[in-house]
């Protein structure tokens, strides 16, 4: 595989971010609960992954992301809480709906969610975008 830079594999994460975010949305227009819930967390999962990598941190796991995420950005308020909550969520809902059995999420469910996280990429690019 061709080594590329750090900016690039970053703006390539930030795309992977909105395109999967457009997935979920496509998902949510065809009533398809938990595969809408899987794109959205991935779509926060790609964006706050580019910002990890933009302040040299690294982690191994989702559950790695979403600590140095909670650890770094929402503790030290970089990074709103209810953007720490919402990942969080997600992050719990994407197994849930991945692995349980006999479970389905429902559009009251998902509807709430599409534009917070709307919200939280765009937040998260912005912040990545001012630290390039």
């Amino acid at each position: 595989m061709k080594e590329i830079d750090k900016t690039t594999y970053i703006n390539y994460r930030i795309e992977k971010a909105q395109e999967t975010f457009n997935d979920a949305k496509l998902l949510f227009q065809n009533k398809r609960w938990n595969a809408c819930i899987n794109r959205l967390y991935y779509s926060c999962f790609y964006v706050v992954i580019a910002l990890l990598l933009e302040n040299n941190i690294n982690a191994k796991s989702h559950q790695g992301v979403k600590r140095q995420f909670g650890n770094n950005f929402i503790l030290t308020n970089k990074v709103e809480k209810k953007y720490g909550k919402l990942y969080s969520q997600l992050f719990d809902w994407r197994t849930k709906g991945d692995s349980g059995d006999l479970f389905d999420f429902a559009e009251k469910d998902i509807t709430p969610l599409i534009e917070p996280v709307e919200n939280f990429i765009n937040v998260i690019t912005i912040l990545i975008k001012s630290e390039i």
